[in-house]
C-alpha cells in the first residue's frame, strides 16, 4: 500500500512528568500524540508493557482517551509497591512509533 500523501509517525507532544504522590491519593501521568492515523498509546513501567482497564476492567489504572494514565488511588504497601517507578508511554501507528520522556512516580 502506497504511502498515503497526509499521514504522519506519531509524536509525543505532550510528555508526563515526575509525580509525588501519596498512597491511596488519584493521579495522572499525561501523554499527548499526534499522527495519522491516530496513534495508539500504551504506557511502559520500568520496561514492562503496563496493564490497564483496557486489559483488565478492575485495574487501577485507566488509559484516558487522550493518552494520559490516570490512577484511581495509588497502591502502595510495605510489602507491593506496584505504582512506584519509571514510567514512558509510546505513541504507535503504522508509520513507527514515538517514545515519550521517562516520568517517576514516587510514592511519599
Amino acid at each position: 500500500s502506497r504511502l498515503r500523501q497526509e499521514d504522519s509517525p506519531p509524536r509525543i507532544v505532550e510528555h508526563p512528568s515526575d509525580l509525588i504522590v501519596s498512597k491511596g491519593e488519584p493521579a495522572t501521568l499525561n501523554c499527548k500524540a499526534e499522527g495519522r492515523p491516530t496513534p495508539t498509546i500504551e504506557w511502559y513501567k520500568d520496561g514492562e508493557r503496563l496493564e490497564t482497564d483496557r486489559d483488565n476492567p478492575r485495574s487501577n489504572r485507566m488509559l484516558l482517551p487522550s493518552g494520559s494514565l490516570f490512577f484511581l488511588r495509588i497502591v502502595h504497601g510495605r510489602r507491593s509497591k506496584p505504582d512506584d517507578g519509571n514510567y514512558v508511554c509510546v505513541a504507535r501507528n503504522y508509520l513507527g512509533e514515538a517514545v515519550s520522556h521517562n516520568a517517576s512516580l514516587e510514592v511519599a
